[in-house]
């Protein structure tokens, strides 16, 4: 199993009306999105290349929306332990740059799979 592009911990999860976690995990490995629960169960995952991601112009800066197998997904990305790929964490950073890493990582990832 390689090291995970990107992950990030206590992310919440909501699939509109409802919220699916509120300290889920958001993974980008292998070429693959996975939104997990706080227990590591999968809620939904698929390959980068056909997941649409963005952060709308009314959302918080902490907050990402992510289209996965069609299923809208609204992500916010806590303050807490976060790792990018050169596997420095975002202790003490805001929620706003885990999600433009988030972001740039999911860029890159799709960028690899279909090049």
């Amino acid at each position: 199993m390689s090291k995970p592009e990107f992950s990030a911990r206590g992310v919440g999860i909501v699939r509109w009306p409802r919220s699916l976690t509120r300290a889920g995990e958001v993974r980008i490995e292998d070429g693959r999105l996975a939104l997990l629960t706080s227990y590591g169960s999968e809620i939904d995952s698929a390959p980068v290349g056909a997941v649409r991601a963005g952060r709308p112009w009314f959302a918080k800066p902490d907050e990402a929306v992510a289209t996965v197998n069609g299923t809208r997904y609204r992500l916010r990305l806590h303050r807490e332990e976060r790792t990018d790929p050169g596997g420095a964490t975002g202790e003490g950073d805001d929620g706003g740059r885990t999600t433009g890493r988030f972001l740039a990582a999911l860029k890159r990832a799709a960028g690899r799979r279909s090049g």
